[in-house]
């Protein structure tokens, strides 16, 4: 949201400011020694990514919604407590549910801790927990969860975003490179599942290790890996982002690179530079010294969702405002260009998907190509008919 607009919601709700203000305390739970918000970095600690922690973010949305807060006549506060282990963030939960009163709750955890901390609370009627930053699809498939929101695109989404680029730009086949880890398994998972979707097709499929041992040749030589086969375009799954970065440029065909290195999909990227965003970006490294991330932004527009809500519904209480969120009607502002909203089926965050190189945002997804009979937004990640979520509601 930009300051032209916060106001306009302050001037809004400023009828609501004549009696004491209420409170709401909303939570945020992570880990520490979480390796996926370190610096990425190199070998002589040279530094190709600064990271952080999506906190900062939210702490972002609360100073931006200060004065429609206030206006609103509801005081927010930010209470986080970050945890030793996955076992202490389910604590944690329970500590800020119990002892503060938070009944929104932000959680910035891989997916296996996500996965537990909904199992935990499962049952309790009352709660809310958004994920800021585990992408894996199940936690929106068959691990679903109704009283889980999901603020980062998933997997599905970021493939599906980058399947639509190739077809838009006619590059129908596409040579893959998986990494060893299990997420680089799950991420050719999505893909070929959106190379499906979209009718690209996958001319070969590759593994590769990391390291340079000559006996394992076949599998960590870029001329090797990239040769011997006709592709319009090379995608790359390695999570560990260190075989990839030297790909661009050295592959045996002169094609472009997509997924890992060259052209990655981004929840958000500092470069973006419409619809408010270099606004956005520009008050996050002022405030955390440090380029705004795809979880960062994912933390902020978890904050703004929650405080959004209840100054429209005007009310702190959970029913009322876990039902304008989850509702037809509550649609925001996310500086993407487009109105975000929850999908009613897996609880999913409907955004568009930024398509970024290093320094700069290239285009959003989805393309106009892509057409859907409701909302363009879910030709990214799993539809209604596709979804494997079935909540206890559900009953198609």
């Amino acid at each position: 949201m930009t300051r032209v607009a916060a106001l306009a919601l302050a001037l809004l709700l400023g009828s609501l400011s004549a009696g004491a203000a209420e409170r709401m305390v909303i939570g945020y739970v992570d880990l520490m020694n979480d390796a996926r918000h370190e610096d990425r970095a190199g070998f002589g600690g040279i530094v190709f990514e600064q990271r952080g922690r999506p906190h900062d973010g939210a702490a972002l949305a609360l100073e931006d919604l200060a004065m429609a807060a206030q206006a609103g006549g509801i005081e927010f506060e930010l209470v986080a407590i970050q945890a030793a282990d996955p076992a202490g963030a389910v604590g944690a939960i329970e500590t800020l549910r119990i002892e503060r009163g938070a009944r929104f709750i932000l959680i910035d955890a891989p997916a296996e801790t996500v996965a537990a901390a909904a199992r935990a609370v499962r049952g309790d009627g009352r709660i809310l927990l958004f994920n800021v930053s585990a992408e894996a699809d199940a936690l929106r498939g068959a691990d679903c969860s109704t009283h889980v929101m999901h603020l980062i695109p998933s997997t599905a989404m970021r493939t599906d975003a980058l399947m639509q680029l190739v077809v838009v730009r006619k590059w129908r086949d596409v040579l893959v490179l998986e990494g060893p880890d299990a997420r680089d398994a799950d991420l050719v998972r999505a893909l070929e599942r959106s190379a499906k979707r979209f009718g690209v097709r996958i001319a070969a499929k590759r593994p590769f290790v990391l390291g340079s041992d000559p006996r394992e040749r076949d599998q960590n030589n870029l001329a090797l890996l990239t040769s011997a086969a006709s592709y319009d375009v090379v995608f790359v799954a390695d999570d560990s982002r260190e075989f990839s970065r030297f790909l661009p440029y050295q592959t045996m065909s002169p094609r472009p690179v997509i997924g890992a290195a060259g052209l990655t999909a981004e929840a958000w990227h500092w470069a973006w530079d419409r619809d408010g965003g270099t606004n956005v970006s520009r008050r996050f490294r002022r405030m955390a010294q440090r380029p705004m991330r795809g979880e960062d932004w994912a933390a902020w527009i978890g904050v703004k969702s929650i405080v959004e809500a209840a100054l429209r519904a005007r009310s702190t209480d959970f029913a009322t405002v876990a039902a304008y969120l989850k509702g037809n009607e509550f649609r925001m502002d996310g500086s993407k260009g487009q109105a975000l909203s929850f999908r009613p089926w897996d609880n999913q965050l409907r955004q568009p998907v930024q398509l970024a190189t290093q320094d700069a945002v290239i285009t959003q997804a989805p393309f106009p190509q892509f057409l859907h009979q409701s909302e363009n937004l879910d030709t990214l990640g799993a539809d209604r008919p596709d979804s494997l979520c079935r909540f206890p509601s559900d009953s198609r």
